[in-house]
């Protein structure tokens, strides 16, 4: 299996480099232990309470992109402290990683409130997405009900629709507000029948439509 290491000290003291070699040679030597082969060894100095850091943003970014499978830390603090621990224990588990740990001696053995924890977060994303899709299918139904016609709007459905379906309908966005839709609604509504837009976008397309309606006026 494909792996990355991962070394991480808090501060800048020149102490601190023995720290980074030390976690690097034991990492290494657990990854020839279990067979790995190592991907790539990232270290840094940097507080675990941050989140944004650049070593960190390294890991992430290969697991999207080389397909590892685990990665190598000395313990659980290596990855972060707090609430940004939480979130990248989190990050790992849904990315399919397995995380090894020198204090574990192999995989790293969650403690019972921080699988609760995860299992909480897991469980409120889950119902996030519900309600989202349940957003766009009401902001559908309701778009529908007051005269939206999709098969009207939508060109050229099939392999090349990407460009056109990309265009952003003013005029439906404008009959839809007329209707007392909000912009968070006929995002949704749109998103739903396949026009990539934000709110932002809709609500800056809706005032530009209205601001040229007032000076065509003047």
């Amino acid at each position: 299996m494909k792996a990355i290491i991962y070394c991480r000290v808090s501060t800048e003291k020149d102490t601190q480099e023995t720290s980074l070699e030390r976690q690097r040679e034991e990492l290494l030597q657990l990854a020839d232990q279990y067979s790995f082969q190592v991907a790539q060894i990232v270290e840094e100095k940097a507080s675990g309470f941050d989140i944004d850091r650049d070593g960190m943003m390294e890991v992430i970014e290969a697991v999207q992109r080389e397909q590892i499978d685990v990665l190598l830390v000395q313990d659980e603090t290596r990855l972060g402290r707090g609430h940004a621990r939480i979130a990248l224990l989190h990050f790992f588990i849904k990315e399919n990683i397995q995380v090894y740990t020198i204090s574990h001696y192999g995989k790293l053995q969650l403690s019972e409130s921080d699988s609760m924890m995860l299992e909480i977060i897991s469980i409120v994303e889950e119902y996030q997405r519900k309600l989202h899709n349940a957003k766009i299918r009401r902001g559908m139904r309701r778009a529908v009900e007051k005269g939206y016609r999709p098969e009207k709007n939508l060109k050229n459905v099939g392999e090349n629709a990407g460009r056109d379906r990309k265009e952003v309908p003013i005029e439906e966005i404008v009959r839809l507000r007329r209707n007392e839709m909000t912009f968070e609604e006929i995002t949704a509504t749109l998103r739903g029948f396949g026009y990539h837009v934000s709110k932002a976008t809709v609500h800056r397309r809706y005032q530009e439509y209205i601001k040229n309606q007032d000076e065509s006026l003047a």
